[in-house]
């Protein structure tokens, strides 16, 4: 049996395990709060939380790690189509709680209930407020119909969730992102866990020590705040 790691939530020191002492699953701790210093720690150390609103705080370093490498992005025809035809309106930064809002509301079938709390929707909007969460809105008519969010640290992205209300709407803002990332020198996108729809755009699984190879790579670069998607 799996011996977990747990954090008290009154500890004082900053710290987390090893992500290789993670589980079968990839929890890597258990506990803890969701200080900011303690969120980026955790994205600095390859590992992020994922969790019911009912439960503990759980910390995931999965192997393997799904990732995409920017200049790997696939853009089919119909997509072309899509992104040529200014169908959507694509922002970055300028409504992030309601992007945040909308990705904790969203349906998600196998799903009950929302990862998505109300403290963590509520830190991640600090995280944004100190520069280092961004959003992507798409527009229709102006009304948001898609988009998504996460971290940006070093020359890594950290994708954390995305929404779409009508068909296309979370593809045309991610590809827009990545092309936008590439013009930025960003090397990595950390996509989490395998999802069909991201793998449809060249995501790809790799192991979990590769990924925190490339992860100290990414951190040795400055970290953009701010706007800067918007540059």
């Amino acid at each position: 049996m799996h011996k977990y790691h747990y954090i008290e939530k009154d500890e004082k020191e900053l710290y987390f395990p090893l992500v290789h002492t993670a589980d079968k699953q990839g929890i890597v701790a258990i506990g803890g709060d969701l200080s900011i210093e303690r969120i980026l720690l955790a994205y600095h150390s390859g590992i992020f939380p994922w969790f019911c609103e009912e439960d503990p705080i759980l910390w995931w370093s999965p192997n393997p790690r799904f990732v995409l490498y920017p200049q790997n992005i696939k853009i089919s025809k119909s997509m072309k189509q899509v992104l040529k035809s200014n169908k959507f309106k694509i922002t970055f930064d300028t409504d992030f709680r309601s992007v945040i809002g909308h990705c904790q509301s969203t349906f998600r079938e196998g799903q009950n209930g929302t990862w998505l709390s109300n403290e963590m929707l509520e830190q991640y909007c600090e995280l944004h407020r100190l520069g280092f969460a961004h959003s992507v809105e798409v527009w229709q008519e102006n009304i948001i119909v898609g988009g998504l969010y996460g971290l940006a640290l070093g020359s890594c992205f950290f994708g954390e969730s995305m929404f779409a209300h009508v068909s296309n709407a979370s593809k045309a803002g991610f590809i827009t992102l990545v092309q936008k990332l590439i013009a930025k020198n960003f090397t990595l996108i950390d996509c989490q866990v395998y999802t069909q729809h991201l793998e449809s755009l060249g995501a790809e699984g790799i192991m979990r020590y590769k990924f925190m190879s490339e992860l100290q790579k990414c951190l040795e670069k400055p970290t953009l705040k701010g706007n800067f998607l918007n540059e």
